[in-house]
């Protein structure tokens, strides 16, 4: 994988670096002030590899290191492959697949075969498949989903779920990969470029011909002025009023202070997302507290009244949380209003498929099959060069964003997020009265 590469040239260049100057970390320098020439290393080190993990980062539960780390031991055995015998010859991929067809009991007993079968059988993205298919939104998540599967079915054992091995001399791209993901910060040079075109008090008028009509977009400032929920709209306030009523997230319904509880704990590559179409008709007061802005009012969509699809969502999500790159379905655009935190946005026109995206040659279906965080690793890094560069900006509370038809946007979250998201199909005139007219 390309970062993990990345990382493997970045420890090679440590270790030289390192070696250059061990004779001076020993000096006289050293004995007067050790802390201070300790931080300074730190510093040397966090700089040269140009990333940084979150406060809350716990070590790598069982000691994986990436594939690169083995050759610069010499002598080591990679234990992933003693410990799976016949089958180190499966990929990590595959490897998970074919335990994903075990129940939790089964993984359980084979986490002791082997270190390298309780490094696998302890994925979480194993245990969290199984807490959504079995519980559905029934749990309480108890710090991990294999803590919180264990909590659930066999409460005699709670701590069982949380306790963990350290396995020595095991090397997994993909498994440290997934590991770094839910734990880095997104870097300064992925916030920096903020290329959006933004407009604060414009008319309608001015908005469909600037915006909507050549299908651009732009981001909208103070138009949430009057919203009632932009000052209401906190956790404290929605678990109070939405009680025991349950929200889509993700697969599962779940209600918002279990949510919430979760979103507080969990540390996972692709967090769950709430993002639920019905909220206005199970709380009828969340509708009375904003409106549509008046730049998106007319919307073809409304005349099939009770007929018409999902069209708005509220979307609440911890940092990390989002949507990977895609088009919004039939033929719409969208407005996107930022309630709570604030929201990293990445946007390609409809004629540049974002790197690392693959659609169906009909486009109907998209593969993206990085997460957001390993996109942003993997392939951001050569937008820069492109002539069509992607727009680019953070929106913030207050904010609203214009998505127009056809754009591929990807969306994550920087700090705890809520919002408010609708599609619409604009009004379009039509040109002559002949049978060949087009709209």
């Amino acid at each position: 994988m390309p970062n993990c590469k990345s990382l493997l040239s970045q420890a090679i260049k440590k270790k030289k670096k390192k070696s250059k100057n061990k004779l001076r970390r020993k000096s006289a320098s050293r004995k007067e002030n050790p802390i201070e020439e300790e931080e300074e290393e730190e510093e040397e080190e966090e700089e040269e590899e140009g990333f940084s993990l979150k406060s809350s980062t716990r070590s790598h539960s069982h000691g994986v290191q990436p594939l690169g780390n083995l050759y610069l031991n010499p002598g080591s055995v990679n234990s992933r492959n003693t410990g799976l015998g016949n089958l180190q010859i499966l990929t990590d991929e595959l490897v998970l697949d074919i335990l994903a067809l075990l129940g939790g009991t089964h993984l359980g007993i084979l986490a002791t075969v082997s270190k390298s079968f309780y490094v696998f059988a302890n994925h979480e993205p194993l245990w969290r498949n199984l807490v959504l298919e079995n519980l559905k939104g029934g749990f309480l998540y108890n710090g991990s989903w294999k803590s919180t599967y264990v909590s659930a079915h066999y409460p005699m054992f709670d701590n069982v779920g949380s306790s963990c091995l350290r396995v020595r001399d095991f090397y997994s791209d993909y498994l440290f990969q997934s590991w770094l993901c839910a734990n880095l910060e997104m870097k300064p040079e992925w916030l920096e470029r903020d290329n959006i075109v933004r407009r604060r008090g414009i008319s309608v008028e001015e908005f469909v011909s600037s915006f909507e009509e050549p299908n651009k977009p732009v981001l909208l400032e103070g138009c949430l002025d009057n919203w009632a929920a932009l000052e209401k709209w906190d956790r404290d306030y929605l678990v109070k009023l939405c009680g025991d009523l349950q929200f889509s997230v993700g697969p599962v319904e779940m209600k918002l202070e279990d949510y919430f509880r979760y979103s507080d704990q969990a540390r996972e590559e692709r967090p769950l997302y709430l993002f639920d179409p019905k909220f206005a008709e199970k709380v009828p007061r969340l509708d009375s507290e904003y409106e549509v802005p008046v730049y998106f009012r007319e919307d073809l969509f409304g005349l099939l009244g009770n007929e018409r699809p999902d069209y708005r969502w509220i979307i609440i999500g911890p940092a990390g949380s989002g949507s990977s790159f895609h088009i919004d379905p039939n033929s719409t655009s969208a407005w996107n209003a930022m309630i709570k935190g604030s929201k990293k946005w990445v946007l390609f026109p409809p004629d540049v498929v974002p790197p690392g995206v693959h659609p169906s040659p009909d486009g109907a279906e998209v593969a993206c099959p990085v997460s957001i965080i390993e996109w942003f690793m993997n392939f951001y890094g050569a937008t820069k060069t492109w002539k069509k560069k992607p727009i680019e900006c953070i929106c913030k509370a207050g904010e609203v964003i214009f998505v127009p038809n056809g754009w591929w946007h990807l969306v994550i979250n920087l700090e705890e997020s809520i919002a408010i998201t609708q599609n619409y199909e604009k009004f379009v005139e039509c040109v002559g009265f002949s049978t060949e007219a087009k709209c």
